[in-house]
């Protein structure tokens, strides 16, 4: 199959067939696509819904790292690092071009705790789990070359090593595709409404309901995964009352790269609190976050930082590049996401929570919260694990431990402008790229602006991956809202043909559209209104 199931045909299925699928997972984020994965290489005949779009929550809203957690470490964890490294690696070969190796700089200044000693040493644990050796110094001297414009005041070095960076919403739309080629099934804007249970209290399916019609479907199933990350505690309330998840929000802001530009990820300290903010490179711009903040908002609202978080992160900017004199005028965009994390004590700070999953198992609804990016195979083998009774499998084990199969194409067959960027597109549509530049015209081709996105994935994506709103193409296929100025407005002209071609939308359609992202943009990844 090429792209993601058509969402109206599989509609119509649910609606007209009783199906009996082994497994219903409610959430279509990186979590989810990751169960849907496993499960398809099970064999097992499973659905994924996400009542939004694909990555619409947290997994669009990261701070774009795949890494192992240095901080396990500290805590003794060294098996959950371990375990978290090479995920690391296992991503980094199997998608280049979509989840690359980059460097990490922990900037050290005088009276700062860890020192040089201690955390080159916890480097090397680190660097030694995953199989490599990355780990270097740098002095005041050559770490001011590096990073122009970067405050000496006592500064006196940085430890060097290396993670990984990545696309979040890209890296969950290639394993949901790839769940899709094993013989999973995908509807975006369908939620999970009410859980559907038997005489005796066991889960034996669920209704679904059309988020763009409002129309319902019973859809019967052995088991259900809840994996709806900050929303978990709202589906499994119907079948225990009990209270797990302290939603975290996490906000970012954009500026161009030259107003601070690094190369490698820094790791700063802010002047006020000393939590740590990372400032770090990506997709031609710098990205400065995050703050921690317990988030009480409706979580079906779209997030959004406050006036506070981003006087927070423009004071570490103002202190760590002083020369540069970043304003709130030089933003180009920003952006918040809700961290599910497991606590039971509110009080406790924010930022010392822990980040690990945990899997509840209630009558056959099976639920999973928690964990990072880096980890998503392993939460999905965990979830699979803990349903094994209600699916009637013996043995949980996946017949191979590859993700996201190999392409079969090189950069040679891509009509791209380098190969660097010919790389790109092979991680993030696999074998699709060369289809995806082989049927468009040459002016489809050309990058956009100084991103590096172009028309003809805009087009693909329209075409082949669920788009049902305007705002999916512009926030979660593609970052071009992200990246451009004012959301990209400025693109509507170019966009408007492609997406009446590709997703027949007719002149109401479209401006009903256009005003609609445009709203939601300034709302929600612009400077906050008060």
């Amino acid at each position: 199959m090429t792209g993601i199931n058509n969402r109206q045909t599989l509609w119509n299925d649910l609606t007209s067939n009783q199906i009996q699928w082994d497994m219903v997972i409610v959430g279509g984020g990186i979590t989810g696509a990751g169960i849907l994965r496993e499960a398809a290489r099970l064999g097992l005949k499973a659905l994924l819904i996400e009542q939004k779009d694909y990555a619409w929550g947290t997994s669009s809203r990261s701070s774009k790292m795949v890494h192992g957690g240095l901080r396990y470490i500290a805590q003794g964890e060294i098996k959950l690092t371990k375990h978290s490294v090479e995920e690391r690696e296992r991503l980094i070969r199997e998608v280049p071009g979509l989840v690359e190796r980059i460097g990490y700089l922990f900037t050290i200044r005088k009276g700062q705790f860890p020192g040089k000693i201690a955390f080159n040493t916890l480097l090397k644990v680190y660097d030694g789990l995953a199989g490599i050796k990355t780990q270097n110094y740098f002095d005041k001297k050559i770490l001011v070359q590096k990073v122009p414009g970067l405050n000496e005041k006592g500064l006196k070095g940085a430890s060097y090593y290396t993670d990984a960076a990545t696309d979040d919403a890209r890296l969950t739309l290639r394993v949901l595709q790839e769940a899709i080629i094993e013989g999973g099934t995908s509807g975006n804007y369908m939620q999970g409404e009410t859980i559907l249970k038997n005489e005796s209290g066991q889960v034996s399916g669920i209704r679904i309901k059309d988020m763009e019609t409002g129309n319902s479907a019973d859809v019967n199933a052995k088991v259900v995964i809840n994996a709806t990350g900050a929303w978990v505690d709202k589906l499994r309330s119907q079948m225990v009352n009990e209270h797990k998840i302290r939603p975290l929000r996490g906000s970012h802001i954009i500026i161009p790269h030259h107003m601070a530009p690094v190369n490698d990820s820094l790791t700063l300290f802010h002047p006020k609190d000393k939590r740590p903010v990372f400032v770090f490179p990506w997709e031609g711009v710098t990205v400065i976050g995050t703050t921690d903040l317990d988030h009480s908002k409706d979580l079906m609202e779209e997030p959004c930082i406050s006036k506070e978080e981003l006087d927070y992160l423009l004071d570490i900017t103002d202190f760590e590049f002083p020369d540069a004199k970043i304003t709130k005028n030089d933003i180009i965009s920003t952006y918040a996401g809700v961290r599910p994390v497991i606590s039971s004590d509110t009080s406790k700070d924010p930022s010392k929570e822990k980040r690990e999953h945990a899997v509840w198992s209630d009558q056959g609804l099976i639920s999973v919260s928690g964990g990072k990016l880096t980890t998503f195979r392993l939460i999905a083998l965990d979830v699979i694990k803990a349903a094994k009774v209600e699916l009637g499998i013996v043995d949980s084990t996946p017949p191979s431990d590859v993700v996201i199969s190999p392409s079969t194409i090189s950069e040679n067959d891509i009509s791209a402008s380098d190969t660097v960027w010919a790389r790109r597109l092979i991680g993030r549509y696999g074998n699709h790229a060369k289809t995806m530049f082989d049927n468009v015209e040459e002016e489809e081709k050309g990058k956009i602006d100084n991103t590096q996105f172009c028309l003809a994935e805009l087009r693909w994506a329209a075409r082949h991956e669920s788009v049902i709103h305007l705002d999916d193409l512009m926030l979660r296929r593609s970052r071009l809202g992200s990246l451009l100025p004012n959301g990209g407005e400025s693109l509507m002209p170019r966009l408007e043909p492609i997406c009446k071609q590709e997703l027949n939308w007719d002149d109401d359609t479209w401006q009903a559209e256009k005003s609609r992202y445009l709203a939601l943009w300034k709302s929600s990844y612009s400077l906050p209104t008060s």
